[in-house]
């Protein structure tokens, strides 16, 4: 009787975690971060210095008036380099249970994503013990540097591993702004009836929370939805090098015969995950256009669209059959989900005739 007993209580406690996990959530309070780190992190996310030819830093394809995304439907890289996916936007970024399109990295290997976008030969360039030359050559950078390490003296050398770790900090610190549906969540405010119709639309009939729940209205979790392939991926040689490259290194079976974005199988292997692309937040929407993970949804109306039909070939959407009226209803508590942007001026440009924007 008392094993029955304990075993209803435990279902009980995972239906109620479901429930709870399947709703829409406030944002939380703010990271609590390393200061002086994130400050020299602050600097260095703005620093083209780190990228091999000093002609591009973070904010280049992650600027903040854009919710730190680009407005690109498709990303550019290193001198010239043309690549294959949307760049997504960093606000709020250390609440992603998953980084990347294809979910590469876990949420709390922030520095790695940093790393492989620092020094890969398709985004920056750069190269570890060439940044950490760079910025001995920056007395004020410096001055942050030796603040944020306190245990490394003038005889030490710098490590340039140390700078994505103080990028990976001040990324922590961005989080989008609270919105009108925050304040509603928590019994501060009253929604438009609009936007109140949408979000019942969203966690209702829509079924929208089932993969967009939390605070980030993302479950992190891989889908495919059968978005349209961007014709610019094989018609712009650029982007198809891109591709391939992405493919070759993924360790794809035959790297070269893949002409389309394979998404989560170049890295979990599993053919039922081939086409799947990790859930993306749904914050912040207005700042971050286009949408999916190859830009190819010009509006957050187009992607209410998309879904309404049941995606593409080979989703796993159904149809929602929304009405005209169902769809604004949806746009607008999308569009209640953004909220202003704080735009911080980057900081000062540090002329000391090195290459980069000093030169």
């Amino acid at each position: 009787m008392i094993r029955r007993w304990l075993a209803a209580l435990a279902f009980l406690c995972v239906s109620a975690a479901a429930a709870d996990d399947l709703r829409v959530q406030p944002l939380p309070p703010p990271a609590q971060v390393n200061a002086a780190l994130a400050e020299l992190g602050r600097h260095l996310f703005f620093e083209t210095r780190l990228s091999g030819d000093g002609s591009r830093s973070c904010a280049t394809c992650h600027a903040p008036e854009k919710g730190f995304a680009d407005g690109e439907p498709l990303s550019r890289g290193y001198n010239g380099t043309e690549y294959f996916r949307n760049a997504p936007g960093l606000l709020s970024v250390r609440l992603k249970p998953r980084l990347m399109w294809d979910g590469r990295y876990a949420n709390g290997d922030l520095a790695s994503v940093v790393r492989e976008m620092a020094l890969d030969a398709q985004f920056m360039n750069g190269d570890a013990r060439i940044i950490a030359e760079r910025i001995r050559q920056i007395p004020p950078v410096l001055a942050l540097w030796r603040r944020a390490f306190p245990g490394q003296d003038e005889k030490t050398e710098l490590r340039g591993e140390d700078a994505f770790q103080a990028i990976a900090e001040y990324m922590r610190t961005l989080d989008f702004n609270e919105t009108i549906v925050d304040r509603a969540l928590r019994g501060e405010a009253a929604l438009p009836p609009r936007v109140e119709e949408g979000m019942r639309l969203f966690t209702g009939k829509a079924g929208c929370v089932a993969c967009h729940a939390g605070p980030l209205l993302s479950d992190g979790k891989p889908h495919r939805l059968g978005a349209p392939e961007h014709p610019a991926i094989l018609r712009e040689p650029l982007r198809t090098i891109s591709l391939l490259r992405y493919n070759a290194e993924r360790g794809l079976p035959r790297p070269m015969a893949e002409r389309s974005d394979v998404g989560v199988y170049a890295v979990s292997k599993d053919p039922a995950e081939r086409g799947s692309f990790i859930t993306p937040p749904l914050r912040g929407l207005d700042h971050t256009g286009p949408y999916m993970h190859n830009g190819r949804l010009a509006s957050i109306e187009a992607v209410i669209a998309f879904h309404d039909q049941g995606g593409g070939p080979g989703s796993e959407l159904r149809p929602l059959k929304l009405s005209a009226r169902e769809r604004q209803a949806l746009a607008a508590f999308l569009h209640a989900l953004s909220g202003s942007l704080t735009l911080t001026p980057p900081p000062p440009v540090y002329n000391y005739g090195i290459v980069g924007r000093g030169q």
